[in-house]
């Protein structure tokens, strides 16, 4: 990629401008016109480098989601992968290297039914169990990929606390409804989204600082899909920690270069031991390998019994559907 279009699509996957004209406020800050900007993002909406522009929001922030994972025969994998990627529910559906080898993330309403749209999943799998992997605790939750140094995260962000979840009245919905194809690009967007739902743009903007700022929204700004920009190469590792050390060791974990997300998410007994999760993508196998090997030591975390699950294939990768939240990629 030339300069200009590497800036627009990394400086502003965070901080995006919250004002009226934010395209034009890229562009002072880039040396370049309001045009340049919307064309570049154009072109990577077209490319399918850029998934969208809008609001990544917190898991479970709006609605219910999870990671849950199948056994598939291998000579089924593809069937099934196509029925589980059929279901709405579901953004994201990957065939990993382990036992466990389908995983998905599914999102629903709330929590009836999420429990609902995966005991269908199951159902129509017919593989046996699912895991249902609810988050616990994240320690570093997509802030974004840095395109310059590997998908290491921006020096100096802190990971938040989990915000809670929002009341999901007429006019909230009709807000995350209206973000979920991302922002038009348009000279103001944020006006013609207000017109859309009969609002005023001073509101809309007023109600998304309020939820960036108390971390609803996790990050609002260029949303990439890192494998169609050269980070093809990705895997998750999960380790079993005990109880009284996994918070130390995943704030650990998570300040490690390279590590793009991590967190802790409940075991399922006699079926997934494992608690504490991170994901580490790069352009190749390789560089992959050697960051979690590198994390793992520095992080005391080659004591404990663990596993790398690289990813072999993606079959569904989407954001928000409607008002469903999008829980962060895990690929």
């Amino acid at each position: 990629m030339s300069p200009t279009p590497l800036a627009v699509l990394n400086r502003f996957q965070r901080d995006f401008p919250l004002v009226s004209r934010p395209f034009a406020a890229m562009a002072r800050a880039l040396a370049t016109t309001e045009d340049a900007v919307l064309d570049t993002l154009a072109d990577g909406l077209a490319q399918g480098t850029v998934a969208r522009i809008g609001p990544v929001f917190a898991p479970n922030a709006v609605g219910a989601s999870t990671l849950a994972a199948l056994t598939v025969p291998p000579h089924r994998l593809e069937a099934v992968a196509a029925g589980v990627s059929a279901h709405p529910a579901v953004t994201h559906n990957y065939a990993r290297d382990h036992a466990w080898n389908l995983w998905l993330v599914a999102t629903a309403a709330d929590d009836a039914a999420l429990s609902h749209a995966l005991a269908t999943i199951e159902r129509d799998a017919g593989c046996g169990p699912l895991l249902d992997l609810r988050l616990e605790a994240e320690y570093h939750i997509d802030l974004g990929f840095d395109l310059e140094h590997g998908g290491r995260r921006w020096p100096g962000v802190a990971s938040r606390t989990s915000p809670g979840s929002i009341a999901l009245d007429h006019d909230t919905r009709a807000l995350v409804d209206a973000l979920a194809a991302g922002l038009p690009l348009v000279p103001q967007p944020f006006s013609a989204i207000a017109a859309a739902i009969g609002s005023t743009e001073s509101a809309v903007l007023d109600t998304i600082a309020r939820w960036t700022a108390s971390g609803v929204i996790r990050r609002f700004g260029v949303v990439v899909r890192h494998a169609e920009l050269g980070y093809r190469a990705n895997a998750m590792a999960v380790w079993q920690v005990p109880e009284a050390e996994v918070a130390a060791r995943g704030a650990a974990l998570a300040a490690m270069p390279g590590i793009t997300l991590c967190y802790r998410r409940r075991t399922v007994p006699h079926l997934w031991p494992y608690n504490l999760f991170c994901m580490v993508h790069g352009e190749a196998r390789e560089t992959v390998d050697a960051t979690l090997r590198h994390a793992a030591h520095a992080c005391g975390l080659d004591a404990h019994p663990g596993a790398v699950l690289a990813t072999l294939a993606r079959f569904k990768q989407r954001g928000l559907s409607r008002w469903q939240p999008m829980e962060v990629a895990h690929a």
